[in-house]
């Protein structure tokens, strides 16, 4: 009797730990574990975001690879619309131009609003400027100024007349794209001699290392870098988070999206990603330095994304 009892535990014990291991490919939070690669690229500035929640989304999934790159807007689009990547951050809507290449390839998309940003014209702390109006920054970066405005006196004769050094994205970055069209009055139009990058911290750098330059570029990365630059009131106001969520801080305030492609998201671990990528956004927003959407905004991209799984 003894013998079958101690059997009979043994084979209780069995049955127990067969039954622990077949859940192990589960988290302390009781996910699922899922494999899979994810290739993420464009914006360089909704890299940020998108990284951030990637980093967080490996902690609980370190089986699913997820690569984040920044390439531009523009960049990133190219790769998405012939299948390269399965996500596109963008700082702008995608185009009629690369939508048409989509098409061509079969690429159908899910676009999401994840957050709002505000455009920052800085310049060097040593300079005395505090204001510049949407006038005087057409008159600096439209096509006709190129080798003409050289000055800043040449842009307003009350300013110095030491030589303006302009820096800026270059031209496959969605800020770029948002900044000419805003600013210039068409997208795409902009002086050519000026120092571009579509690395952000390329023109902080640039920025900061010369008292006569002047930049543009996502609110969020002079967030980052307030100590080394000086931010501009554009018609007087100043660009941050309550004035571009009230709409005073114009026209400078861009929506940010991600695009994601329908094809990538029938593979559970997309379609986990995408899932945690918008049920966590909100908190991340804040923490990388960019503006939050209104609750109903966030219900509608929710809402996006769940008839896009059905």
């Amino acid at each position: 009797m003894k013998k079958t009892k101690v059997l009979g535990i043994v084979t209780a014990i069995v049955i127990i730990v067969t039954a622990c291991n077949s859940t192990g490919s589960k988290t302390k939070g009781s996910l699922e574990q899922i494999v899979g690669v994810i290739k993420i690229d464009g914006s360089s500035t909704v890299y940020p975001i998108s990284e951030a929640i990637a980093e967080e989304f490996r902690k609980e999934q370190p089986k699913v690879n997820v690569t984040v790159g920044e390439s531009g807007t523009g960049g990133g689009f190219k790769k998405f619309v012939v299948g390269e990547i399965d996500i596109c951050d963008a700082s702008r809507k995608i185009k009629s131009s690369e939508d048409s290449v989509a098409k061509a390839n079969k690429i159908d998309y899910l676009e999401l609003l994840i957050a709002f940003d505000g455009l920052s014209v800085v310049v060097n702390p040593a300079s005395t400027l505090d204001n510049i109006t949407v006038a005087e920054l057409k008159k600096m970066w439209e096509p006709a100024a190129q080798s003409k405005v050289k000055k800043w006196s040449d842009v307003n004769p009350t300013w110095s007349k030491e030589e303006l050094h302009l820096f800026g994205p270059g031209t496959a970055s969605g800020t770029f794209d948002y900044f000419t069209e805003e600013i210039v009055g068409k997208k795409g139009e902009s002086r050519g001699d000026y120092t571009a990058s579509e690395d952000d911290n390329v023109l902080v750098q640039g920025v900061a290392g010369d008292k006569n330059a002047l930049g543009y570029f996502g609110l969020a990365y002079f967030e980052e870098n307030k100590d080394k630059l000086k931010l501009l009131k554009v018609d007087g106001v100043l660009p941050s988070k309550e004035t571009v969520m009230n709409g005073t801080y114009m026209p400078l305030s861009r929506p940010l999206f991600i695009y994601i492609n329908k094809n990538a998201l029938s593979k559970q671990y997309v379609k986990a990603f995408v899932k945690y990528y918008i049920d966590n956004v909100k908190n991340i927003i804040e923490d990388v330095g960019y503006i939050p959407m209104h609750e109903d905004e966030y219900a509608k991209t929710k809402q996006a994304f769940e008839s896009a799984v059905k």
